[in-house]
């Protein structure tokens, strides 16, 4: 039986950096769309980039076909050109002998990309895709609740 295709919509957002922050996230299927959202603080835009895609991918059933679109280079890149999993083989370390950041998240979400076919796009933020404009908008107010 084909796997059930699933499209993906996230975005992070942080108020400073590190500062209060929110992420979100719009999951599709047919004619189903799910919004899902959250925040911490104090955190970085990157780790709520993260999250936002690790919790869209943990809010799935069962194994899909998942279409992801992030307007995040360093969600897309690190997983596009297998920079996470390079950063994972030597000890969570980068290229340049630096310790790689968010190591924890990293795991969680290689380990999300084993159980599913997945296949990032990247999408510029802030301009006319609807979805990353509704996930800015959740992110954003997500952030918002932390802040007096």
């Amino acid at each position: 039986m084909p796997k059930k295709e699933v499209t993906i919509y996230t975005d992070g957002a942080c108020s400073g950096n590190p500062g209060p922050g929110g992420w979100a996230a719009i999951l599709r299927y047919g004619d189903t769309e799910k919004e899902i959202s959250g925040g911490e603080n104090p955190t970085t835009n990157n780790r709520m980039e993260l999250i936002a895609v690790i919790s869209a991918l943990e809010a799935l059933k069962e194994p899909c076909r998942v279409t992801i679109y992030s307007d995040s280079k360093y969600v897309c890149d690190a997983v596009t050109k297998d920079w996470a999993r390079s950063w994972m083989s030597k000890g969570w370390t980068r290229a340049d002998k630096t310790p790689a950041k968010n190591p924890d998240l990293w795991e969680r979400l290689l380990n999300l990309l084993d159980m599913h076919e997945a296949t990032f796009k990247w999408v510029k933020g802030h301009a006319e895709n609807r979805y990353n404009n509704r996930c800015d908008e959740l992110a954003v107010a997500e952030s918002r609740k932390f802040t007096p």
